[in-house]
């Protein structure tokens, strides 16, 4: 290592004095450039002092200066590096001595990895010699391998040959069964089909009869319209009757027929409720009746099962055994499990014997129709009939409300004749005086933009209501340079409230490539308000994605580069340079 080290720092040493001899040369050779220059300039100082030039004479004294200045500058350079030079040479030739030095170290460390290499050189024969026998040994097992996979061959051919047998054999089988199950599935077919059948005539005869039933109804329908307009008429008759007889006496005809008819609505009235509440009656013995019928029907099934369970238990042997027997908590314990399930077999063993079907099925019913009884409360009270607490009936109207009434639409007339001459008043409320415009737009400014001649354009205009109170809005017209170009389809919503809003259609044909300014102006009940329209061309926005291009920090011969990006937003092409 500290011989290496030696090399390194002499090779080292051996470049910089190269160096510092080729600075030391062109130092010198710049020296001799600068005295020529010098002489030069003093001999056109001369020439100029002969000929009497100034002002060259001052520019020849300043460049002949700063030549004199460089040239010492130059000197204490190459003073300088003279110095540097022997220096390092003086360092150079310390480290060849001290090389010198070590000169039978080197020759005894050469000799040294000779002997190595020779080492490595048996090394690697002995461990070539161990692959080639590594490598007959995987070839002898390769072999072996090969033998062994014949062999499994042979035998996953026997193998298959026989699962092919037994597949032809089985096929065969499975043949035989598949015609017998399919002979089956066809039986089974035709008894569906012959079912479906029956059932499609009894449905067909269904159909036919529930024709026949709308039909009579039908019958008696129309004769109940014609019973009802007799009645209709002869209530009309008796109702004439009855004001001329009222005109007669002198009476008031409106008051005494307003009676008369709240008098025979009651009487219907009357009659309903006593109909509804026999009816209730009739429902509620009904239901009576069922609870008694489904109570007999529970305790009749509930005493056939004691009785199966009572001859489940004399047949049982082991209840008997276990029942004569005392014994104590652990062995109680561990029967009476035993005990419980042979009550539970017991009797199902005997359901299916002892009790008939016709009971089973008598205690379902009988659940469900218990479950039915209790549902719906036995006397309807007030929640199976909803009523309307703010809807007044006819006969109680009272005249003031008419009056209120007449007094509003007074109003509501008036203000539409304002409206419509055009005479706005201000909205004030408690919070303070609206002001600004009464309707808002959406959006706020009808745009068609990048538009082409010959083709129609439509867009849906939102207005709302702003304003505090009900306002109305109506369409006066679109300015004068629009009109051949734009339609406007607005149909006046009325009576608006605040926050509400209504929507127009505007549509755009234009006929000329150029571009227009406008507006369609509406007049509301406060006064008049317009939503800007702008139709422009195709055109090409062009836009840089940078403003200042910052190369930042970088070393002398270094390339920076930078990617700037030139984008077209219009919808027009365009050339660039």
């Amino acid at each position: 290592r500290n011989i290496k080290q030696l090399d390194d720092m002499a090779k080292e040493k051996e470049l910089v004095v190269q160096k510092t001899r080729q600075k030391l040369d062109a130092c010198r050779l710049l020296i001799k450039m600068l005295a020529k220059q010098l002489d030069r300039v003093d001999m056109e100082i001369e020439r100029e002092e002969e000929a009497g030039n100034v002002a060259a004479l001052s520019r020849l004294r300043a460049v002949r200066g700063r030549l004199c200045s460089q040239l010492q500058r130059e000197k204490e350079l190459e003073l300088i590096i003279d110095l540097k030079l022997n220096q390092n040479t003086l360092e150079m030739w310390e480290i060849q001595i001290e090389q010198g030095k070590y000169e039978v170290l080197r020759d005894k460390l050469q000799e040294e990895e000779e002997q190595l290499q020779k080492h490595y050189q048996q090394q690697r024969e002995g461990r070539i010699g161990k692959e080639k026998r590594a490598a007959l040994q995987a070839e002898g097992r390769r072999r072996a391998r090969d033998r062994k996979e014949e062999k499994a061959q042979k035998e996953y051919e026997e193998r298959k040959r026989k699962i092919l047998e037994d597949a032809k054999r089985n096929h065969k089988r499975a043949a035989c069964f598949l015609k017998q199950s399919t002979a089956r599935i066809h039986d089974k077919i035709a008894k569906e089909e012959e079912k479906t059948r029956e059932h499609m005539e009894r449905r067909i005869q269904a159909v036919l009869s529930l024709k026949t039933s709308i039909a009579s109804n039908r019958q008696k329908l129309q004769t109940l319209q014609v019973l009802n307009k007799a009645k209709a008429l002869e209530a009309k008759k008796e109702e004439m009757k009855m004001r001329e007889a009222i005109l007669a006496e002198g009476g008031n005809v409106v008051k005494e027929i307003f009676l008369h008819k709240r008098q025979l609505k009651l009487n219907q009235e009357e009659q309903a409720f006593r109909e509804l509440q026999k009816s209730r009656k009739i429902e509620i013995v009904s239901r009576i009746l069922k609870e008694k019928a489904s109570v007999d029907k529970q305790r009749e099934t509930q005493s056939r099962i004691r009785a199966t369970k009572a001859r489940g238990e004399a047949e049982d042997p082991s209840v008997q055994r276990e029942e004569a027997w005392p014994c104590s908590e652990e062995t109680c314990t561990h029967a009476a499990p035993r005990s419980l399930a042979a009550e539970g077999t017991a009797p199902r063993a005997g359901s299916p014997e002892d009790i008939p079907q016709d009971v089973l099925w008598e205690g379902g019913d009988d659940e469900e129709e218990k479950e039915k009884t209790l549902l719906e409360p036995e006397f309807p009270g007030l929640w199976d009939k909803e009523y309307d607490l703010h809807k007044i009936p006819k006969e109680e109207v009272d005249p003031t409300q008419l009056a209120i009434k007449a007094v509003k639409e007074e109003m509501s007339e008036k203000k539409i004749k304002e409206f419509q001459t055009g005479s706005f008043a201000k909205q004030i409320v408690p919070g303070g005086e609206h002001k600004g415009c009464a309707f808002h737009s959406k959006p706020s400014c009808i745009h068609f933009k990048d538009f082409d001649v010959g083709q129609t354009y439509k867009k849906k205009i939102i207005l709302t209501n702003a304003s505090y109170s009900v306002n109305y809005c109506r369409i006066v017209g679109i300015s004068e340079c629009l009109k051949d170009f734009i339609s406007v389809h607005f149909d006046p919503p009325g009576k608006m409230s605040s926050g509400m809003s209504c929507e127009f259609m505007v549509t755009f044909k234009p006929m000329i490539n150029e571009s227009l300014e406008g507006e369609v102006m509406f007049v509301s009940q406060t006064g008049s308000f317009s939503v800007p329209l702008k139709c422009t061309v195709k055109s090409c926005v062009l836009a840089l994605d940078k403003e200042l291009i910052d190369f930042g920090s970088h070393v002398v011969g270094e390339t920076i580069s930078r990617t700037i990006s030139l984008t077209n937003s219009g919808a027009l092409g365009t050339r660039f340079k």
